[in-house]
């Protein structure tokens, strides 16, 4: 019904009850209990009967990683896809310029322990410099660089081809601080010009999402996810093929653009 922080104000300001009496933060329920927000019946099921949902998105530049934006700018949830009863929470986040790989979850628990730096779960970005990058700069991420916020280090950098301000990089990194792979190319003098996130843990941007598309994740993707949050497997929901999903999908785009294409033409 909403975020744990709506929820907790709500039962602050008294508006759910537990058996007729007011909850109190803290209190606890079963499944037999019968609980009501603001005079409405909820319906209570138990944890192992709700599916966990994954979906991997792939953010193009340009996009904001929050659910409202006060200058009306894009966000990533517009493109989501509607829930009822449920929410969707981003595992971790993209600044507006970068690209790439982002989950969301319809599971709080998952999405927190995923994102906890105590995990130490791997990020991966494809980056694009622009600069001369030196075997020494690259030794200095590595073993680690003092930035504003603590020391910040790749736990891996290898080259992916190109020369000059084409030159590209895939780094990996264990947490997701703000702008965190920027900055540490900047604190060696070089400027990051694109920037992709290719790898959250087990989880790969493919082909199966292009920029501003979604895919929902198999039971085998979300089930790698759980382990590595230290989380017992849960069924995920049926969902519709996702090929067939995204080809709808492309097909009314296209024809969306044909429609205005004739009309300019006109």
């Amino acid at each position: 019904m909403g975020s744990r922080r709506e929820m907790e104000r709500l039962i602050e300001t008294g508006e759910v009850a537990i058996n007729g009496q007011t909850a109190k933060l803290g209190d606890r329920v079963s499944i037999n209990d019968r609980v009501t927000v603001h005079g409405r019946l909820v319906k209570l099921v138990s944890e192992e009967e709700v599916p966990r949902r994954v979906i991997m998105y792939s953010k193009p530049e340009g996009e904001l990683c929050t659910r409202h934006d006060p200058q009306g700018r894009r966000t990533v949830f517009d493109r989501l896809p509607k829930l009822k009863g449920e929410r969707w929470i981003s595992i971790g986040r993209l600044d507006i310029n970068t690209s790439g790989l982002l989950l969301f979850t319809t599971d709080g628990e998952l999405a927190n322990r995923l994102m906890h730096p105590s995990q130490q779960i791997e990020r991966e970005y494809a980056v694009r410099v622009m600069g001369d990058v030196k075997p020494e700069h690259v030794k200095a991420m590595v073993e680690g660089v003092m930035l504003e916020d603590g020391m910040a280090n790749f736990t891996d950098v290898q080259e992916f081809g190109g020369e000059g301000i084409n030159t590209w990089f895939h780094v990996v990194i264990m947490e997701g601080r703000n702008r965190e792979v920027r900055r540490l190319w900047e604190s060696q003098g070089l400027t990051v010009s694109r920037l992709k996130r290719v790898r959250y843990g087990s989880i790969f941007l493919d082909k199966r999402a292009r920029a501003g598309e979604w895919i929902e994740l198999t039971q085998q993707e979300i089930d790698q996810l759980s382990e590595m949050a230290g989380l017992e497997k849960r069924r995920v929901r049926d969902t519709i093929d996702n090929r067939d999903r995204i080809e709808r999908q492309r097909k009314k785009t296209r024809a969306i653009r044909n429609v205005n294409k004739n009309q300019r033409s006109k």
